[in-house]
């Protein structure tokens, strides 16, 4: 989670470097103009996403002003270099994943289908931006974004830290050693996004089947693991408690970013 709070820092410095000062002196003025330099720059980054759509993780600065409607000159003056704007597509990546990915974790659902919606979500993602995952998930074959930013490496420990919670939460609720939380928590989230890049380039079958097939993979495991602790979880009925994980933006991260 703190690679998060960090990311959302180094885009509120990179968006708006003189909220500060502007909320000092009650210039509505200079606020006004710094909403719409904030506005602006989020209307680059969708543009952005537009043009990967077109011409892949190898576009240019220029891709996307000529997307925006805008000269390059225009461009940057919302973003340092084309490492800012990859960050910021990274930020962006993050959102629209954590806005699918947080309900279909938490959905009082029985666990099987709890499975599956969750990783529906994740490929849902994928699917709808693969340029996207590319772009982000090997950057090291195009432009290195920033030297301490790795988007997808950060939302992975996110997800498998609060995974880690989720899976410790309902073994000690079945009074089983959490200590197998962490490793597996990883495992699991390794496994998705390792099997999601190779969907991605092979496509040889349909997002519902790869989900399918994972949600039967993880469901294995969880049944082989509980039932060697004597305990049988119907796999069709919601748990009678249903625990919960929080993967957004801190209330401190909020007040950073505000």
């Amino acid at each position: 989670m703190t690679a998060v709070i960090e990311r959302v820092k180094r885009s509120s410095k990179q968006s708006g470097k003189q909220a500060s000062a502007e909320a000092a002196t009650g210039d509505a003025r200079r606020d006004r103009w710094r909403k719409h330099r904030i506005a602006r720059r989020a209307e680059f980054v969708e543009a952005a996403l537009r043009a990967l759509d077109t011409h892949g993780p190898d576009l240019g600065m220029e891709d996307v002003a000529a997307e925006a409607g805008v000269t390059k000159p225009v461009l940057y003056r919302h973003f340092e270099d084309k490492a800012d704007l990859y960050v910021a597509l990274g930020q962006r990546g993050t959102e629209i994943l954590f806005e699918r990915l947080i309900p279909a974790i938490n959905a009082e659902l029985a666990p099987v289908p709890r499975i599956r919606m969750a990783l529906n979500a994740f490929f849902s993602v994928i699917e709808e931006h693969p340029n996207l995952y590319r772009l982000l998930a090997r950057g090291g074959r195009h432009e290195k974004t920033v030297a301490d930013s790795d988007v997808v490496a950060e939302d992975k420990e996110v997800i498998a830290t609060a995974l880690t919670a989720l899976l410790g939460d309902y073994m000690r609720m079945f009074s089983m050693d959490s200590g197998a939380a962490e490793p597996w928590a990883h495992g699991i989230v390794g496994m998705v996004q390792s099997t999601g890049e190779w969907w991605l380039d092979r496509r040889s079958m349909s997002r519902d089947s790869v989900v399918e097939y994972l949600t039967q993979i993880i469901w294995a495991a969880i049944d082989g693991l509980t039932r060697q602790h004597g305990v049988v979880i119907d796999p069709n009925l919601p748990l009678e408690e249903n625990k919960v994980v929080q993967l957004g933006r801190s209330k401190a991260a909020e007040s950073d970013a505000g």
